[in-house]
């Protein structure tokens, strides 16, 4: 039997990890009901303050379409936060696809919060080559969709960032130190899906964002200024020299895993050659939403830092 809900309702998959947690949260914040589909037999913990929130839980195999249709009817839109390969981006989330249209749900909006994979070359990345195949599928669909852009997750530049250094005062980049790249914090991200899934109004199928547009050379001001000292920008080669690189790594497998070491080179390769670049981008859509710029970010994570730190007796 379907969990009964106050039309109208949001429903979320993949709602217990970090981006879904958060779009969830920010739903409730704007007055909307929201539904979480979860896999069964999720541990309780996982969904303890989502269900604290006021969010209800509903444990559902995902492969099951007649089962998703029921929890799905009566919804407003359906956000699918899924994050996996083919199996997941594909299969489980075609699957919700299935059932969303089954439900004469109005609005889907899949899980590619990502670079601008509509202007990067097919097989320059596994993980955007997955989100454009499963857009093939959303285009035939007949469901009305809107995919949201965000550039790369700017939650990565901090803790134990690939780019940036501090043992030598570095922040690594290929290519161009003038090279402009779009990040968004996982938050303002959330913040914004919120926004478009309790938006009455219809949207385009594609909206960009970047909380911040930024330079290896804007990145390191930014280090420097919160860090102290020199940060450095610090070039590792050529965007060539990168697929090159990328291309003989993954001759020694890794397609099993969600993030081998080439598949972030990958993700660097697209932003440092240009390629992925988010224009135009679509911020002011809802003006009242604050964005994330880098240094606010760092300044942020140090603060954090400092308040772990044990207090000498």
């Amino acid at each position: 039997m379907a969990a009964k809900m106050a039309a109208p309702f949001v429903a979320i998959a993949g709602a217990t990890g970090g981006l879904g947690q958060l779009v969830a949260t920010e739903l409730i914040n704007r007055g909307v009901s929201v539904k979480a589909l979860v896999r069964p037999r999720t541990d309780p913990s996982r969904t303890g303050k989502l269900r604290s929130a006021g969010i209800t839980i509903v444990p559902v195999d995902l492969s099951d379409v007649p089962s998703l249709t029921r929890e799905l009817t009566g919804a407003t839109c359906v956000i699918s936060t899924l994050q996996g390969l083919g199996d997941v981006i594909l299969t489980a989330q075609g699957k919700l696809l299935d059932a969303s249209m089954a439900a004469r749900v109005p609005r889907f909006i899949p899980s590619d919060f990502a670079l601008d994979f509509t202007k990067t070359k097919p097989g320059s990345n596994r993980n955007l080559d997955l989100r454009r195949q499963f857009h093939a599928r959303l285009d035939n669909s007949g469901i009305r969709w809107t995919s949201i852009l965000n550039g790369g997750f700017m939650d990565l530049l901090v803790g134990d960032s690939p780019m940036i250094n501090h043992k030598s005062r570095k922040v690594a980049y290929v290519g161009k130190a003038t090279q402009l790249l779009d990040f968004t914090t996982i938050a303002n991200t959330a913040a914004y899906t919120a926004a478009v899934a309790a938006d009455p109004n219809p949207a385009p199928k594609f909206l960009r964002i970047a909380g911040d547009v930024v330079s290896i050379r804007d990145i390191a001001d930014a280090v420097s200024e919160v860090e102290g000292g020199n940060y450095r920008p610090s070039w590792m080669g050529s965007v060539w020299f990168l697929n090159l690189i990328t291309w003989i790594l993954r001759l020694f497998g890794g397609e099993n895993r969600m993030m081998p070491a080439w598949q972030g080179m990958q993700y660097m390769a697209n932003m440092f050659s240009g390629a992925a670049k988010l224009e135009p981008l679509d911020n002011a859509r809802y003006p009242e939403l604050k964005w994330t710029k880098v240094v606010d970010l760092l300044r942020e994570a140090k603060k954090q830092k400092v308040s772990k730190k044990p207090t000498a007796l």
